[in-house]
């Protein structure tokens, strides 16, 4: 029943994706005489699929966020050259492209070297010995890289491209700032981690004495920034696509990330009234400017 139910779970994910990806895909060019947002779609899901099929017989989770990150540059850089970007130099598709392959690179590789020296992540420890539930969640991380990225693929994938104006350059600056967050945080921790001291020990240090997650504050951020930057080329239902930082936010904040983080914290240190101070004066998500003074 588990394994139906699993399966029925993925089954749903792809179809909702594959709605989602029929709305959005109005007015995109066409590839080799398929709607080009339907073959990034296709393309998305089945590099999941093809690479579950090895981290299953092999019960290894080592490659699964490498995996989704390399998946955001394959897309994008097919998106960059079926719509001809690279021959034309599209400027604004470059750009928008360019700085989801920037942020990918980063975060696939320092995401691969964490759970390189870990040797494992603990959320996966019952999920990989489940062919169903593990094919669910390689499904799911198909859903978060066409989502995530969907704005930015609407954008290249139109007949004009990204359109390049102050709205475009407001987005700009948007990514930049959450992409730089979130480099700087996930370095604090890093840092604080690696010290042996800190390793039962909370990080209210940085960023983290701001907001108790400044890194998800700058994913959800960065993803505002791409479609701010891609907003302007939108026509009809290409607009279903500012659903992209939403449903970051709404992944980060109930599903994963935070509301994971937020129980094993309470777990591990709730019982302490330090914690329970940090938590009373910090903000959840977005880092407040002003710090007391101690």
């Amino acid at each position: 029943m588990k394994h139906l139910t699993n399966l029925t779970i993925a089954a749903g994910v792809f179809i909702f994706t594959k709605l989602y990806a029929d709305a959005i895909s109005f007015n995109s060019i066409e590839f080799s005489g398929a709607n080009l947002v339907t073959q990034l779609l296709v393309i998305t899901f089945v590099i999941q699929w093809m690479a579950y099929i090895p981290a299953f017989l092999f019960r290894t989770e080592k490659f699964y966020d490498l995996t989704g990150s390399l998946t955001y540059i394959f897309t994008i850089l097919f998106a960059l050259y079926a719509s001809g970007s690279f021959k034309t130099l599209q400027i604004g598709n470059l750009i928008i492209g360019v700085a989801i392959i920037l942020w990918a690179v980063r975060l696939g590789s320092f995401l691969f070297m964490r759970i390189h020296k870990d040797k494992k992540d603990g959320r996966f420890d019952s999920i990989k010995t489940s062919f169903s539930q593990f094919f669910m969640t390689w499904t799911l991380q198909g859903m978060w890289v066409f989502i995530c990225s969907s704005a930015a693929l609407v954008a290249i994938s139109s007949t004009s491209g990204v359109v390049i104006n102050s709205l475009f350059f407001i987005g700009l600056i948007i990514f930049i700032f959450g992409f730089a967050v979130e480099v700087v945080a996930d370095n604090q921790k890093s840092a604080f981690r690696s010290i042996p001291e800190n390793k039962d020990v909370f990080i209210n240090k940085g960023l983290w004495a701001r907001s108790r997650h400044p890194n998800y504050f700058g994913e959800i951020s960065l993803w505002t920034g791409i479609t701010v930057m891609a907003i302007s080329t939108f026509e009809g239902m290409n607009f279903l696509a500012l659903f992209s930082p939403i449903f970051s936010y709404l992944l980060l904040v109930y599903v994963s990330g935070v509301r994971m983080l937020e129980y094993r914290g309470k777990k591990k240190w709730g019982h302490l009234d330090e914690y329970k101070k940090y938590k009373e004066n910090t903000p959840k998500l977005i880092p407040k400017i002003f710090l007391k003074e101690s």
